[in-house]
């Protein structure tokens, strides 16, 4: 009995290992999210050819069930504060916040504009409504609620409250705190692509590039021990991606309530465009996560002075 009791118990935390607060915070994620959507009637999540009102409706979902899954497992299973999360707002989070929606709008907009000069994309349109009916402004709102909804829910869960679970788990003298986050970005960027395997027009590319884009917001969250950089990059590159740029959204389009400040046709190469998936799904989007890693890096040295590993997500939260 001892034995199976410390296969699921840490004795000197007194808590379950991390493994199974994983499992248990994802099995009332699911619930969650199913169980919402049923009540509500809406989609458990995001989908093209949606009204705008349900667009609405699953931002919410998607937003309440990360924040109850996390906050319930961190309170009673990690015993930890919901702030110790990435999430502790002082003036250094918001600073990081900001490069976070600058470099995405960099990253993106450099695709889009290698494209417009490699002549492998036309603008077709401006300021594009796929559906005359209701405001351009009104709409825009709502996708900027939307993918405010993703990047930070999605932030929350992977690298908020996965990567540091995983970090404490694989956190022992072996190992040490160095290297468990380094195992802790890669792990939970594999659990970040595997989530994304049902993308419309998945391929190999698409979801090795996931994974990548994964460990790129792993890497700004474990040099600075805040998700402010990660939520603000997440949110820039999917708005700009879809609502600026015109580009699918990890193989979503929107297309029946869509407003884009440019509507493209495509004609390169979708090896490098990434063609239906958008360019998460190409290797132009491999060689901008790779200037987004050393971007981050960049400014981790400036801002902070040096450029190494928050150590302390990998340490248990302190006994009260």
């Amino acid at each position: 009995m001892k034995i199976i009791k410390n296969i699921f118990c840490n004795k000197e935390q007194a808590r379950l290992r991390a493994g199974f607060r994983i499992l248990i915070q994802l099995t009332v994620f699911f619930f969650l999210m199913k169980g919402l959507a049923a009540l509500l009637g809406v989609p458990s999540d995001i989908a093209s050819n949606l009204p705008l009102y349900v667009f609405l409706a699953v931002a919410g979902v998607r937003l309440f069930r990360v924040l109850i899954s996390v906050w319930l497992s961190g309170r009673f299973l990690d015993r930890r504060p919901f702030a110790d999360f990435g999430l502790r707002l002082d003036k250094c989070w918001w600073q990081d916040l900001v490069f976070g929606l600058g470099l995405g709008i960099l990253l993106i907009g450099s695709v889009f504009l290698i494209e417009l000069a490699a002549g492998w994309l036309t603008i077709s349109d401006t300021f594009h409504t796929a559906n005359s009916e209701g405001s351009f402004i009104l709409k825009l709102i709502v996708f900027v609620i939307l993918f405010i909804c993703v990047g930070f829910s999605e932030e929350l869960m992977y690298r908020g409250y996965h990567l540091t679970n995983i970090a404490e788990g694989f956190d022992i003298k072996a190992i040490g705190p160095k290297y468990s986050l380094v195992i802790a970005v890669f792990l939970s960027s594999i659990l970040f692509g595997i989530f994304h395997l049902g993308s419309p027009g998945a391929t190999p590319i698409s979801t090795f590039n996931i994974f990548l884009w994964g460990a790129l917001f792993g890497i700004g969250y474990v040099l600075t021990g805040r998700l402010a950089m990660p939520i603000g990059l997440h949110i820039a590159w999917n708005l700009f991606q879809g609502n600026v740029f015109g580009f699918p959204v990890s193989g979503t389009t929107f297309s029946s309530e869509t407003v884009t400040f440019f509507s493209i046709q495509q004609s390169g190469p979708e090896l490098w465009t990434g063609g239906a998936f958008g360019p998460e799904g190409g290797l132009l989007g491999l060689l901008v996560i790779i200037a987004g890693i050393f971007l981050i890096v960049g400014w981790v040295r400036i801002r902070y002075g040096s450029i190494k590993l928050h150590l302390q997500l990998a340490e248990p939260p302190a006994k009260e």
